[in-house]
């Protein structure tokens, strides 16, 4: 099966390394070893860096590993004030947000890690975040239940300081336990969310309205939702170890029953699923758990077709990347035997790493320009000063020979 140059899937460990696979065949194209990734605790940081949450369990103290595609390991451990969990973080990879413990939010500068501002958003952990496509709004779900939401533009304004409930254009009350998940709605109506629970419970917001569109009850906890191309079914991450397959037909009715409309489909986890991801434009559906496999299923029939991941590393968060190829890169520090799409992802980060080494080389030569010119500054200094002792001691002898002719020439009589 050719390997794919688009779309890319990482997934994070509580134990074990950061990995990524290439959606289509399934292989192993990287891995990033040195973090220990809570739920939530990984984002890809633009097409730059990935970002991975970290906790010590030696010194019970967290950070934020900051990775670049050719380096097994972390080049930047950003401090935080807190352990955080859940990160999210803007395409064009200048900012990223972190959820704490306090139930605070963070917002970091990258890649410098300056905290940019602080504030509470919950009165328990932060569970997870999400940026809207479109950049408007950040949006939070805590273990106390609530959702907030924030304006971007006001986050991202370092003039501003409001305080948190300037901060924040609503936080209301959305479950009877966690919140596992958020996923943001583009199709069905303007700023509309799908949120899930350890309530067994996934709710439908209008966030425009702030009023709640349709709850779906499941007969267990689910840690998230997954829409399909067009939005008109999802899938959901079911704790038993179950993917759930149901219509979304908001406002029809408030309650669903998981008797109704919901379908699980034929093959599960031997642990519950964590994450639910659409890739390859909606052909496949890939779901992750915590015995460590990803199954690939094939959408059309329901069936998985590949299954990925190592039943070792107990698999924490999932992100999927898109446009990594000739432009971007992958690499691996890895055997080549552990998959034909190597050499493809190589030959990107090399790309990209001789651009950094330009911009780089760039960097010295600039130094060793300026050091040029501050020395030709000082020789120039030099002969202006020679010039000028010459011109002067030209002025010198020419008054000198000027006042000799005078002694020499005969005076007018008057």
């Amino acid at each position: 099966m050719a390997c794919s140059s688009h779309e890319i899937v990482l997934t994070s460990s509580p134990n074990g390394p950061i990995t990524v696979y290439d959606t289509i065949s399934g292989t192993t194209v990287a891995r990033f070893i040195g973090s220990r990734s809570p739920r939530h605790g990984l984002a890809l940081v633009g097409k730059a860096y990935i970002a991975a949450s970290h906790f010590s369990s030696n010194t019970a103290s967290g950070s934020i590993h900051l990775y670049k595609w050719w380096s097994t390991t972390a080049f930047h451990h950003l401090p935080v004030p807190e352990p955080v969990a859940p990160l999210a973080a803007t395409v064009d990879g200048l900012f990223l947000f972190a959820g704490g413990l306090s139930g605070h939010v963070h917002a970091f500068s990258i890649p410098s890690g300056n905290i940019l501002r602080s504030f509470p958003a919950h009165s328990k952990p932060v569970s997870c975040i999400i940026i809207r496509s479109d950049w408007s709004l950040l949006i939070s779900g805590g273990d106390d239940g609530t959702i907030a939401v924030a304006p971007m533009l006001q986050l991202l304004d370092a003039s501003r300081v409001d305080s948190s409930s300037k901060l924040m254009l609503q936080r209301f009350v959305a479950h009877g336990g966690p919140v596992t998940a958020i996923t943001s709605c583009t199709g069905l109506c303007h700023a509309t969310i799908i949120s899930s629970s350890t309530d067994n419970t996934c709710k439908v917001w209008s966030l425009s309205k702030g009023t709640i569109l349709r709850t779906i009850i499941f007969p267990c906890t689910i840690s998230g939702i997954v829409l399909d191309s067009i939005e008109k079914e999802f899938y959901a991450a079911g704790s038993n170890g179950v993917v759930y397959k149901g219509c979304l037909r908001v406002g029809i009715r408030k309650g669903l029953k998981h008797g109704g409309d919901l379908m699980a489909l034929a093959e599960s986890h031997n642990g519950a699923v964590v994450s639910l991801l659409m890739v390859n434009g909606g052909k496949n559906l890939m779901s992750a758990a915590e015995d460590g496999n990803i199954y690939l299923w094939e959408v059309e029939k329901g069936k998985v077709i590949n299954v990925l991941g190592n039943s070792m590393d107990s698999i924490s968060a999932t992100v999927l990347g898109s446009g990594f190829g000739d432009s971007a890169g992958v690499t691996s520090h890895m055997d080549e035997r552990e998959g034909g799409c190597l050499e493809h992802f190589r030959k990107g980060v090399h790309d990209t790493k001789e651009i950094g080494d330009v911009l780089t080389g760039a960097e010295m030569d600039k130094s060793k320009t300026i050091d040029l010119l501050e020395s030709a500054i000082g020789v120039y200094e030099r002969l202006l000063e020679l010039i000028l002792e010459e011109v002067n001691g030209g002025n010198s002898r020419i008054c000198e020979k000027k006042t000799d002719d005078d002694q020499l020439m005969p005076k007018e009589k008057v």
